[in-house]
């Protein structure tokens, strides 16, 4: 609970310092005392908004703490633990608000953030304005509260990760079927480029070697033509050979006529056809020797100019045909294994609706009868504030085909405010009285569970008056016994319920010498002061609130009876 509250330099009040206690306490004044100032410095120091014009005129900064006593399985001091340690004493939230605008929060003197300070001041303090009944016109809180009251948190988020995991799952089996889709458009001719690829079996750097291999052979043809032109010439048809040996013969027919003539030249033409012969038999070694093949010369050029083609086909570098192969392969094991992948995320996804949808529905379940527990406490708060005739309806539609994390209920409280009209919206049927009433039986029951240990009420009184008026104080007496509880009231009902009584009233300051120097011209402030008040003066206080500026033995005597009677 809030033990100590100590503001400095806010708006009207300049030092304050107030001890809190359990049970009730209440909070009034004249209208324009500062209780709305008093309550937006406490939400200053729970992370609520801060802003320049918070801090009273003349300082560079004012500051709020606020000390709490909680126990050490409080899930306030678990949030606490998240952002800093509190250690096992009180959770002392501070907030300081500069002039300027920028703010600093402390939790037991450690820095912290914003964010950080309202996440744990939201566990310790639940702040019910005279406007908050708004928030509860959205269905998504309707549906959050009855959550809360059932204890059906934990299972929530359990439906919340079913959903997130339907959601993935679907949306992995819409991208894997876009995949296989387009995989499959092109499966005719992946298996054509894969066979002809196949069949060609290229190899890298095999054209390389190949077009080195063609062009090696295609001078040997040259060098073999020029060689079989010569042993043509030599020893074959055109060689001079015979024509030479038959002139030897002749002339050696002759050699007895002439010897001298005759022995030397045939002489030299047998040396001639020596050479001749022997030049023959080199030339013919050598066409021997040459490496020339027509039909391999054919065949390495079919197999590079297959090779070339395909890459140009392909519009890749030959050398990338082989690797080319082998993603048309995988192309075709990766469709293949994708077919396989689809019919496996089709079952996921069938599982992951069917845990999914379950859970839902057993959550929709236990919402209906946390909704029939609901409705039970809160027209049993009814009556005593003159809403007898009326009904309270926790009212839960459920759509399967609306899914959501938070399953597929849209929860929404409904009312019917006599017999025999028809029930509806809490705010469209509901008139202002009516409406306020409603609500804080409402709050009632949900304050009694919930786990903030300091509640707040801001003029939840507001327009009502007599009977119900005290039915209020009756109940915000009873949730006291629980939990501390404050109230802001103009309603002598609600204050005489309390166990401590807060004055909230404006004091004239007159000039003071500043810094050390006279100012006669310094002009009054006003200030404002909160005091408790003893029994004589909470009867004056009642008195007051009943009877208006003009204090009346009657009044007296009326808030002595509201004050026996609390």
């Amino acid at each position: 609970m809030l033990v100590h509250l100590s503001i400095r330099d806010i708006v009207l009040i300049d030092r304050l310092d107030l001890a809190f206690e359990e049970g009730l306490t209440v909070l009034t004044g004249e209208t324009g005392a500062g209780k709305s100032i008093l309550l937006d410095a406490f939400a200053l120091a729970l992370g609520g908004r801060g802003e320049g014009g918070l801090v009273r005129h003349g300082q560079a900064q004012g500051q709020v703490t606020a000390a709490f006593d909680v126990g050490a399985g409080h899930p306030a001091r678990a949030a606490a633990d998240a952002f800093c340690d509190p250690g096992e004493g009180q959770i002392i939230l501070r907030r300081v608000q500069y002039a300027d605008g920028r703010t600093r929060a402390f939790v037991n003197d450690r820095p912290v953030s914003v964010q950080a300070l309202r996440a744990i001041g939201g566990r310790l303090v639940e702040i019910h304005g005279q406007h908050d009944d708004r928030a509860l016109t959205d269905p998504a809180s309707h549906r959050a509260i009855l959550d809360a009251l059932g204890g059906l948190e934990e299972r929530a988020r359990e439906v919340a990760s079913f959903y997130t995991a339907y959601q993935r799952t679907r949306r992995a089996l819409a991208e894997h079927t876009a995949q296989v889709d387009a995989a499959r458009q092109e499966a005719d001719y992946l298996r054509h480029a894969a066979e002809e690829l196949a069949g060609l079996a290229p190899a890298p750097g095999e054209e390389e070697q190949l077009a080195a291999r063609r062009q090696v052979m295609m001078q040997s043809e040259k060098v073999a033509r020029e060689l079989q032109e010569a042993y043509e010439a030599v020893a074959g048809h055109s060689s001079p050979l015979p024509v030479l040996a038959s002139t030897v013969r002749r002339l050696e027919r002759r050699a007895d006529q002439a010897p001298a003539l005759i022995e030397p030249s045939v002489k030299a033409l047998d040396e001639a056809l020596n050479a001749l012969e022997a030049a023959g038999g080199v030339l013919e070694q050598a066409l021997r020797d040459a490496e020339y093949d027509p039909r391999e010369l054919e065949q390495v050029e079919e197999r590079l100019f297959a090779i070339r083609a395909a890459a140009r086909k392909f519009n890749v570098p030959a050398d990338d045909l082989a690797a080319l192969r082998e993603k048309f392969d995988a192309d075709l094991a990766a469709l293949d294994a994708g077919e396989e992948r689809l019919a496996a995320l089709t079952g996921e996804l069938a599982q992951a609706e069917a845990a999914y949808v379950g859970a839902a529905g057993a959550l929709s379940a236990a919402r209906r009868a946390a909704g029939e527990k609901l409705d039970e406490a809160v027209n049993a708060e009814l009556p005593p504030l003159k809403l007898e005739r009326a009904r309270f309806i926790t009212r839960i539609d459920a759509d399967e085909a609306a899914r959501a994390p938070e399953g597929f209920d849209r929860v929404e409280f409904w009312v019917q405010t006599n017999p025999g009209t028809k029930p509806g919206a809490m705010m469209k049927v509901a008139s202002g009285g009516e409406l306020s009433r409603f609500m804080l039986a409402l709050k009632v029951v949900l304050a009694d569970r919930g786990s903030a240990p300091t509640l707040v009420f801001d003029e939840i009184d507001t327009g009502v008056g007599g009977a119900v008026a005290d039915a209020i104080g009756h109940r915000l007496a009873r949730l006291s016994r629980g939990v501390q509880v404050m109230a802001v009231t103009h309603a002598p009902q609600v204050a005489a319920r309390a166990a401590k009584h807060l004055l909230i009233a404006k004091q004239v300051i007159p000039g003071q010498v500043i810094d050390g120097a006279a100012d006669g011209n310094a002009e009054e402030r006003v200030a404002t002061r909160v005091a408790p008040l003893a029994h004589d003066e909470r009867r004056e206080e009642i008195a007051r609130m009943l009877a208006g500026a003009t204090i009346t033995s009657e009044a007296r005597a009326a808030a002595i009876r509201l004050l026996k009677g609390a």
